[in-house]
């Protein structure tokens, strides 16, 4: 893991996930190779994004003895996706965290003002519970930033934004607008075209998630 200069995101550059987004960015990756592939580096992503969470001693016996072992101190997690790409994350999230609960924020960007309208928000209970924002592009980070208001408007303070790949026009974006949020990637790439796609990028997420275009 390593940080990117002077934005404030961490990028998760494992071998494993720098393979695997190699082989997302190709063109003739059908969508089921896509969805799987999502699915594998969200968990690998998620193994790091989790490290912090607070432990606690439990006594257990072995089959050989007595013994103090650690466990997850009852912390309560939620897991939101921004839709419709971030659906492609969720499974590699509880997979890792099978007790977290599913939030879903719907948010479509204006192909003309570029700007994130929204059209659906649904969150389990907040207290006392860290979220996870879930979006596989972080582009020009209207979205990511309007989806962390959302859930801060809920009274959430606790948040961390997790993407695939991030363009530093959106990073740049998030920190202003979020300070406080911790963004983790698995990639941060060059930069934006005229129509607001990361370059190099993978192309349409939702759509190649999906088959749609």
């Amino acid at each position: 893991m390593k940080n990117a200069g002077d934005m404030q995101v961490q990028v998760i550059d494992h071998p494993l996930i720098q393979h695997k987004i190699t082989l997302m960015r190709k063109k003739e990756t059908g969508s089921m190779d896509f969805r799987q592939l999502l699915e594998e580096i969200t968990m690998l992503m998620g193994y790091e994004i989790t490290r912090d969470l607070p432990l606690e001693e439990v006594d257990i016996e072995t089959p050989i003895c007595k013994m103090k072992g650690k466990q997850i101190s009852g912390k309560k997690l939620g897991i939101v996706p921004v839709l419709r790409a971030g659906l492609g994350m969720v499974q590699g999230m509880l997979n890792l965290i099978p007790l977290a609960k599913v939030g879903h924020i719907g948010l479509y960007r204006d192909p003309k003002t570029l700007k994130p309208v929204e059209y659906y928000c649904k969150l389990p209970d907040v207290a006392d519970r860290d979220f996870i924002i879930v979006d596989p592009m972080l582009a020009t980070g209207g979205s990511a930033s309007e989806a962390i208001t959302l859930l801060k408007e809920k009274g959430i303070q606790s948040i961390k934004l997790m993407c695939l790949v991030a363009a530093p026009t959106g990073v740049k974006k998030v920190n202003k607008d979020h300070p406080d949020v911790r963004i983790y990637v698995g990639a941060l790439d060059d930069s934006l075209n005229e129509e607001g796609y990361i370059v190099p990028g993978l192309g349409d997420a939702g759509d190649r998630i999906f088959g749609t275009k």
